[in-house]
């Protein structure tokens, strides 16, 4: 398993080539670019050329793209946002159209994963008709294989929401027959919405990514593994066993200190992980 960083760390700032270079210091070996245009303006064909050069530069893999959820966050304050579960055609549509942009920037910066939030999670109240499993349905009859198209799999994420359980991902995957369709386990999310290693298991069969990140078992705050209430060594340990070998992807907030200082303990953290599924002593470790 290798360790990634999600942008998300820097969402509020214009990302540049710099970001990328300093997570290459940290050891962070590929990278989650966060689609929404005031931070990367993935609607410029140009803005993905220039990734391609940055990760070049830096040494880190493009490994996915999330999927627009919001029109612009500027500081704090988040624009209205982006639904593939609403029932209002015009919205759901824009909503397709945003995600499609970003399925053309894999022309130019190739990447593997369209990590897609399936509506709005439910901290953000969100509006009678949306969160609606036929409009989801209609989304991905687009989208899934417009990805194909460019090499890219779709991996619908475990956030906050009923839709979008570990167990309701996979009965849509399976009474649906989406074969294609891949799983993003978000922990953090998964620990909210009960335990974090029978949500691991339940989606095994079609994890294909995942975000790491902790909390207090109450709100979704994005901390440091290890700096909340989700066992990681026990959580490693499930890794393991269900046979996932691909990226660990952490998705962070800043800290009050600033994202530079979450970077760096972010490196210390993953230097830390790195340690417990290396120790030979650890379960399931090379023998």
């Amino acid at each position: 398993m290798d360790f990634g960083l999600s942008t998300h760390l820097f969402h509020a700032e214009a990302l540049g080539p710099g970001h990328l270079a300093a997570m290459a210091a940290e050891g962070f070996t590929a990278v989650e670019v966060f689609a929404t245009r005031s931070h990367f303006d993935y609607h410029d064909i140009q803005a993905g050329r220039d990734l391609a050069g940055w990760c070049a530069a830096s040494g880190v893999r493009l490994h996915s793209m999330h999927a627009p959820i919001t029109e612009f966050l500027h500081g704090t304050t988040w624009g209205p946002p982006f639904s593939t579960a609403s029932s209002q055609a015009a919205q759901r549509v824009r909503t397709v159209d945003e995600c499609l942009k970003t399925l053309d920037l894999a022309t130019v910066v190739p990447y593997s994963y369209l990590v897609l939030h399936l509506g709005v999670p439910d901290e953000y109240a969100p509006p009678s008709g949306d969160n609606q499993r036929d409009a989801v349905l209609r989304t991905l009859d687009v989208l899934m294989p417009a990805a194909e198209r460019v090499g890219v799999r779709v991996a619908v994420e475990v956030i906050p929401n009923a839709l979008s359980t570990a167990r309701q991902l996979v009965r849509l995957i399976e009474d649906e027959d989406l074969t294609g369709l891949g799983i993003c386990l978000d922990v953090g999310h998964a620990r909210l919405q009960g335990d974090v290693v029978d949500a691991l298991e339940t989606v095994a069969g079609y994890l294909v990514t995942t975000h790491l990140h902790d909390n207090g078992g109450r709100k979704d705050d994005h901390l440091l593994p290890f700096d909340g209430v989700i066992d990681w060594p026990e959580l490693l340990i499930a890794f393991q066993k269900v046979g996932y070998d691909s990226t660990l992807m952490f998705e962070l907030a800043a800290a009050a200190d600033g994202p530079t200082a979450t970077l760096r303990r972010a490196g210390a953290v993953r230097r830390r992980l790195e340690s417990l599924l290396g120790d030979t002593t650890f379960p399931f470790g090379d023998d």
